[in-house]
Parts: structure tokens; C-alpha cells; sequence
């Protein structure tokens, strides 16, 4: 299964034809926007990022607030990344309010996305804020963890509410 992602404004993306697509959600924030297809077929946007979904619990469409962590990985440590999140807890799909989560191994030079969907934004600081989130991320910056070298660059967050 693969997922496909564009940006643009909401305005533009409501205009695209994937936008009123089934598996497709609207996501938007401060005026920035991203289209987001699932499917198993080839990438429905001309100008869009496309992702093997590696791991998938959740439906898309029972989300009202997404997250997107965008992680660089590089080349060499692709497999110990990946490798990671096969064995990861799942802790975050036993929290209340959350809706999906989708981890993305990108096709191309793009980095890494955890994509998480809540009922709410308050949903997903309640989980920053949870003993579990902890747990899930006790690792993180220590010898326990990833090691630094196999990340190309900082990671960063986006976070959106789900149009549609």
C-alpha cells in the first residue's frame, strides 16, 4: 500500500479531483495545505511525495487533527530505522482520541513521516503528556536510542487540521 502526498493551499487542493476521493484526506494549517491519497495504485498528483506505508493501524478518515513527523534518515541507516519501528510498543493506539497512525518509508530523497491522526488536538497533547509517551520515547537521546549518525538532519513536526 502506498500514500502520496502534495502541498499547496487549500484553496488549490480542493480544486484537485483526488480531493473528493474516498481514500483522500484535506489537511490544513495557517494557510499551508497538504492532499493526502492512500492506495495501491501510482501516484495520482503530478507534483506529489510519494511513501510505502510500513506500518498502518487506524483509518485515515476518523481523524479530525493530524500529525506529521518528518524524520532525515540517511542511506546507511535506513534498515536499523526502519527495524525500529517493526518492533515499536504501540502504546500510542491504546491512547483515547487517537484515530490512525501511518509510518512512511519515502521513494524517493524525502525524509522519513509518522503520521498520526486524533479526534483532537487536545487528544494528541494528552499523549505527549501521557506516562505511555514517555515510555514509547525513554530512548530518545541516550545510548539506548538511535544512534545520532543515522539521522541526515533534525527531525521537524506538522500539525494540521483534517479538512475533509
Amino acid at each position: 500500500m502506498k500514500l502520496f502526498i502534495t502541498f499547496g493551499t487549500q484553496h488549490f487542493l480542493e480544486k484537485l479531483p483526488e480531493a473528493s476521493h474516498e481514500h483522500a484526506i484535506l489537511l490544513e494549517s495557517g494557510g499551508d495545505a497538504a492532499l493526502i491519497a492512500e492506495n495501491e495504485e501510482t501516484n495520482p498528483f503530478e507534483e506529489g511525495h510519494s511513501y510505502e506505508i510500513l506500518n498502518s493501524r487506524g483509518n485515515l478518515k476518523n481523524g479530525s487533527f493530524a500529525v506529521l513527523n518528518h524524520i532525515q534518515v540517511t542511506d546507511e541507516g535506513r534498515v536499523l530505522f526502519e527495524e525500529r519501528f517493526h518492533q515499536r510498543a504501540g502504546l500510542v493506539e491504546k491512547e483515547p482520541g487517537f484515530a490512525a497512525i501511518r509510518v512512511l518509508r519515502p521513494d524517493k530523497n524525502d525524509p522519513y513521516i509518522i503520521l498520526t491522526l486524533w479526534e483532537s488536538q487536545s487528544d494528541f497533547i494528552n499523549w505527549q503528556q501521557s506516562s505511555a509517551y514517555a515510555e514509547a520515547h525513554k530512548d530518545r537521546g541516550t545510548g539506548g536510542g538511535l544512534p545520532q549518525t543515522l539521522f541526515s538532519g533534525p527531525s521537524y513536526v506538522k500539525q494540521y487540521r483534517v479538512l475533509s
